[in-house]
């Protein structure tokens, strides 16, 4: 994942000894964290250079790690599935209800519970909750090579590369994970194509198996000048992969808006504004999020006026769905331009990069 301009909020959120420890949850813990970077996108027919974004810092974080350190001295409980939300009549307290038949009450229930969130389902219904389905799809593979594939693959930068096809794809490649530098035999690389696909064609491909999903995505990559051709080349026709249809869901659009009643219920990140991942802005608005939400839960501590409560969750909310909401629509229109070559350069990718809205 990308943490870059949401990186001081991470920074204020966990003990200084965590935020010291940053630099070995990247992909790549050997390769210092620059205080500015490039993020080249080329064409990925001819692999010339198209444009590149200087920005920083840029961390390149190992979702894996990051949750390890964020885990700590949490009390966590796996394998629950949430199925209904109530609230105690006198405004004090909510329960969250679980399929196997247990329950937990506090004074608030944050929804964190990602993209196709149940909070979500549960506060807006299941419609208006729904996901919403985009035509574009993904095929992503992590592998490992030998390490003279390795070395050839990572020369063409250390950490990722964007391109933009003139057939209408867009792809990635970057590094995974590479915990031993002196063995590139263990590297484990990232890399994926995407392409228009009508929901049409993937319901009708969606009982597909991984072989398939990668011998589809295989062909694409044939029209596709290196690092792309040769990795897809020579990944194994059996290595597990992971497709996606791309989705969002819009916190601002009208009959979106949900009651926190009264402050005690609350969405933040995925849960409440999935997005497209080309810009990158995803952890760092849900990072952003829990920075404002733990301001907002400071704020009204301790507070008898279930008024004041109810208006400050409120105000935090209104800023999220504005901010984030615009980030959705923004992030949605940059992924429909990357996959039309007649509109790549106008893409807010290309004008505005990976900065927060645009800016």
């Amino acid at each position: 994942m990308g943490l870059h301009w949401g990186a001081p909020v991470l920074k204020s959120l966990i003990p200084h000894e965590w935020w010291d420890r940053i630099q070995s949850v990247q992909v790549d813990p050997h390769v210092p964290t620059k205080e500015e970077d490039t993020l080249n996108f080329v064409n990925g027919a001819t692999g010339e250079r198209m444009t590149g974004f200087t920005f920083g810092p840029f961390y390149r974080l190992r979702r894996s790690k990051l949750r390890a350190l964020l885990f700590q001295d949490l009390d966590i409980r796996y394998d629950k599935r949430l199925t209904d939300i109530s609230y105690a009549e006198d405004g004090s307290s909510v329960t969250a209800h679980f399929a196997d038949g247990t329950t937990t009450t506090g004074t608030m229930l944050v929804g964190a519970d990602g993209a196709r969130s149940a909070t979500r389902n549960l506060l807006l219904g299941p419609t208006i909750g729904a996901i919403n389905r985009l035509p574009y799809g993904a095929t992503f593979v992590q592998t490992k090579f030998s390490r003279d594939r390795a070395l050839f693959l990572r020369k063409f930068h250390p950490l990722f590369l964007g391109a933009a096809h003139p057939s209408n794809y867009f792809a990635f490649f970057g590094m995974q994970d590479a915990a031993e530098a002196d063995r590139p035999e263990t590297w484990t690389f990232f890399f994926y194509i995407s392409w228009r696909y009508s929901l049409a064609e993937q319901d009708a491909t969606a009982d597909w198996t991984d072989a398939q999903r990668l011998q589809q995505v295989k062909e694409l990559s044939k029209s596709f000048a290196e690092p792309w051709k040769s990795a897809f080349e020579w990944t194994p026709d059996d290595t597990p992969v992971w497709y996606l249809g791309l989705t969002d869901w819009d916190p601002g659009l009208e009959g979106h808006r949900w009651s926190n009643h009264g402050g005690r219920v609350t969405m933040v990140g995925d849960a409440v504004h999935p997005m497209t991942y080309q810009r990158g802005q995803g952890l760092n608005h849900s990072i952003t999020d829990a920075g404002k939400l733990t301001a907002a839960i400071q704020a009204v501590s301790g507070e008898k006026d279930a008024s004041k409560r109810a208006e400050t969750i409120t105000a935090f909310e209104d800023e999220m769905i504005a901010r984030a909401g615009e980030e959705v629509r923004m992030s949605t229109t940059n992924t429909g331009m990357l996959h039309d070559w007649e509109s790549v350069m106008k893409s807010p990718v290309m004008t505005a990069g990976l900065k927060k809205g645009g800016e």
